[in-house]
């Protein structure tokens, strides 16, 4: 398939992602730092999944910093513990 075809696809769902954006609590930092942190690195990395991992790992650690650390699902921190691995091994 041409490029001519995939960009404007490419481009409407760049649009309908950001429109999400409105959507995130940006006046809470637990919540705004790994969004922020996971939109930015996408472009960056040309990597969903690692902006994706990043966002994973940086949630518990604003989490830990804003004192809410006990609000965090063991789960979470397994997803965590899994994503860092994933970072150092992509690195």
């Amino acid at each position: 398939v041409t490029s001519s075809v995939t960009a404007p696809a490419l481009i409407i769902v760049g649009v309908l992602m950001a429109s999400s954006l409105k959507d995130i609590a940006w006046d809470q930092i637990e919540d705004a730092i790994p969004a922020f942190l996971t939109v930015i690195i996408m472009p960056l990395a040309y990597s969903i999944a690692t902006g994706i991992a990043v966002g994973f790992t940086f949630y518990p650690i604003t989490m830990l910093i804003t004192g809410k650390g006990k609000k965090i699902h063991p789960i979470m921190w397994g997803l965590s513990i899994v994503f860092v691995l994933y970072l150092i091994f992509l690195s």
